[in-house]
């Protein structure tokens, strides 16, 4: 196969899946595990930037990024030359026995993701899971109280402790009971799909009164819940936006009754949503930050960031093999760096483009509902209709198929949206030509 030629994506040459994709395709099926959730037949031979190439030549422009995953887009070459410079020097050691530099390195950059006077210390794992287990472990060690309340709609993982959290769907938990206890659930404000959008009051703000006047007065006190765990933005519960003040009056809720604050940003932060956190766009500085996906563009990595005086459990008390793989954290180094020097930026105006392209979509196709975001981090929502608001998820499934047939790799989330993460190196001309398929597709 001659040199391929990135720009030219997305181009289908053979109808997908190719003949070498379905050979790859069904040797896996033949031994993995059938929990995998393979939504279309892409079989990946190779990736650069926002395009990715099939087993068959086919080039896709991919909306995906891994799932939030690939921040400086596939194989970007600064990535690389980390990841083969730190593999000749050192590639395991494990970082919760021993020292080396490129995870006191790291974790100098990520003590100082929050802002505030108070000194703030980094524990390493290896992916959001493990890191939404640490916080959850972290913040009983410190409180010494047990409850922990979480919200529909809400993924955090489908270990034990991180599956307790997570309220997106009834196949991630069925029949892995009983879960770890002393965890509640309460609602998420979702303004779409009501007929109140007020920035400070109203529908929204059940959620508060749920806590207040639910929880607090019939099912557990204040004095027993060790944290609210709270995505910025929910993730796979649809890509949905709460008010912009809802965290503060949540934030302000739980200093009154000595909670601590957990912000999951394991799909917001990392400059996903045109901020490094997620959380800077609501003016909230969390107790506990979880991180992972975006943070070492494709390598394996996750971490949480508190406070100090929160960090205080003993040596022993919790660790990690694998978690800050040196290899893993000069990856890590590098994509904040060029975070900082230009894709940030890139993700907050080429966030700007993309919804207002779908804003545009909207005007001419009765289907989509909703279109909301931060950054690089949107959602779609199809519904039947307008005036009903009711969910379509077979349409979504049939938009996210038919976009795979002409190049465009996308995925769902919620129950009927459509969700674009691009990698934050995505080009203008790219999210122009994302927009006129999904155009075509809708016509």
């Amino acid at each position: 196969m001659g040199a391929t030629n990135w720009e030219r994506a997305p181009q289908i040459r053979v109808h997908p899946p190719g003949p070498e994709a379905r050979r790859v395709i069904e040797a896996d099926e033949r031994v993995t595990s059938p929990s995998y959730t393979r939504v279309y037949p892409l079989a990946v031979r190779r990736g650069r930037g926002a395009v990715i190439e099939d087993m068959d030549g086919n080039l896709f422009l991919d909306f995906t990024a891994g799932i939030a995953v690939c921040t400086t887009g596939h194989c970007h070459p600064r990535i690389v030359e980390a990841i083969h410079r730190q593999s000749e020097r050192l590639i395991h050691m494990s970082g919760t026995d021993f020292y080396y530099e490129p995870q006191q390195q790291l974790a100098e950059r990520l003590s100082h993701l929050l802002p505030g006077s108070e000194q703030h210390r980094v524990f390493f794992t290896n992916s959001g899971a493990e890191a939404v287990e640490a916080a959850f472990k972290l913040a009983r060690h410190h409180s010494k109280r047990k409850h922990i309340v979480a919200f529909y709609g809400a993924f955090h993982g489908r270990t034990m402790g991180a599956l307790s959290l997570t309220g997106s769907k009834v196949t991630q938990r069925k029949d892995f009971g009983p879960l770890v206890p002393e965890v509640s659930h309460v609602e998420f404000p979702y303004c779409y799909r009501c007929d109140e959008r007020p920035a400070g009051g109203g529908c929204c703000y059940k959620t508060l009164e749920q806590i207040e006047e639910n929880l607090f007065h019939r099912t557990v006190a204040p004095t027993e819940i060790a944290a609210f765990f709270v995505e910025p933005i929910q993730g796979e519960g649809g890509y949905i936006v709460p008010p912009l003040d809802f965290h503060q009056r949540l934030y302000a809720l739980a200093k009154q009754h000595g909670i601590l604050y957990i912000a999951d940003e394991v799909q917001t932060g990392m400059g996903r949503t045109g901020k490094m956190l997620a959380m800077e766009h609501f003016g909230v500085v969390p107790d506990i930050v979880c991180l992972a996906k975006g943070i070492a563009s494709g390598m394996p990595l996750g971490a949480i960031v508190a406070r100090e005086s929160i960090m205080d459990w003993p040596p022993g008390s919790h660790a990690s093999t694998f978690g800050g793989n040196p290899v893993s954290c000069a990856a890590a180094i590098e994509t904040i760096h060029l975070l900082e020097e230009e894709l940030i930026e890139n993700a907050a105006k080429r966030g700007v483009e993309l919804i207002d392209g779908l804003k545009r979509l909207q005007q001419k196709h009765s289907i989509i509902g909703d279109v909301r975001g931060m950054g690089l981090m949107v959602g779609m929502e199809i519904v039947k209709d307008r005036a009903t608001r009711a969910a379509d998820p077979p349409r979504r499934d049939d938009i996210v198929q038919a976009a795979f047939r002409k190049g465009l790799l996308l995925l769902g989330c919620g129950e009927s949206t459509v969700r674009f993460c691009p990698p934050l190196v995505v080009s203008s001309e790219q999210i122009a030509t994302a927009i006129g398929i999904l155009d075509e597709i809708l016509g």
